[in-house]
């Protein structure tokens, strides 16, 4: 079992978590990922590192509390326990000296990109990060974020911080200014990186997506994080989960996140229901 040290909710539903992990966080290299499991009841989840602390230790991943797992997870405190994790697991981001770098974060995704964009400036790059949310407080490690990049903008849906828009138009705007893109990163909801590949599509620029499909074991075992990548099926939890974004089948990938969406859909309606109950059964004694 590992003891988390710190858990702090920063945003709706998303939450930051420190957790005891001293083995894992002596090999974690950006972009890799663990798998827990939060009761031994429990199914396994993955969740990206998002950055760790070799003299303490640990490990810091965020979590957005959508399905059954992860709402029960975001329910931890400092000093709770989670049941047991596995990694890093992955191959880590590819970094070096690529020239000017652009880190695209959307939501939750922001937590992914961070690592890889705290990789690209420590190789020399000069790192623009753009940090999307629907609104201001969807927006996470804004302050990390410009604690290590050259420049940072801000876009939400509803105009409510910084620009009205999404990541893309940001993107647009850097490569119609005249700045020379040499890599792209973008980590989000799946329409966002097909986006994102959309835009520099046509440029030529290098870019690169971290995926997210159904992922049981992590080590390439149970075939259910199969995506179609250069016309060829890979697996993501050992082939990636980063890859060349302008080659990624995002229709396929879309297709097979929604397998289990009704199964879901229920799963989370029974935690509810479990947790109204427990409230109710506090509250009469």
């Amino acid at each position: 079992m590992n003891k988390i040290i710190f858990a702090e909710f920063i945003g709706p539903d998303t939450k930051m978590f420190r957790i005891d992990a001293p083995l894992i966080a002596a090999k974690q290299k950006p972009g890799q990922f663990i798998i827990l499991r939060v009761s031994p009841e429990g199914e396994r989840i993955p969740l990206t590192i998002a950055d760790s602390d070799t003299k303490e230790g640990s490990i810091t991943i965020i979590a957005q509390g959508i399905g059954k797992t992860t709402k029960e997870l975001n329910n931890l405190n400092a000093g709770d326990y989670i049941q047991d994790l596995v990694g890093p697991l992955g191959k880590p981001s590819h970094i070096e000296n690529f020239g000017t770098a652009v880190s695209i974060g959307g939501g939750v995704g922001t937590a992914i990109a961070y690592s890889t964009a705290k990789g690209l400036k420590h190789a020399g790059n000069k790192v623009i990060s753009i940090i999307g949310g629907r609104s201001k407080e969807y927006v996470i490690l804004e302050k990390e974020m410009r604690d290590i990049a050259d420049e940072v903008i801000i876009t939400t849906d509803d105009g409510s911080y910084g620009k009205k828009g999404f990541v893309t138009d940001s993107l647009k705007e850097i490569i119609d200014s005249g700045e020379k893109v040499d890599f792209v990163l973008a980590i989000g909801p799946i329409p966002m990186m097909k986006a994102v590949a959309d835009v520099t599509r046509p440029y030529g620029i290098k870019t690169v997506v971290s995926l997210n499909p159904i992922m049981v074991d992590g080590t390439g075992m149970c075939g259910g994080c199969r995506a179609v990548v250069d016309d060829k099926t890979v697996f993501v939890c050992v082939d990636g989960p980063e890859f060349d974004a302008h080659k990624v089948d995002f229709r396929l990938l879309t297709q097979r996140n929604r397998i289990y969406n009704d199964q879901e859909k229920e799963s989370v309606e029974n935690h509810n229901c479990r947790m109204l109950k427990m409230a109710d059964e506090v509250a009469n004694g």
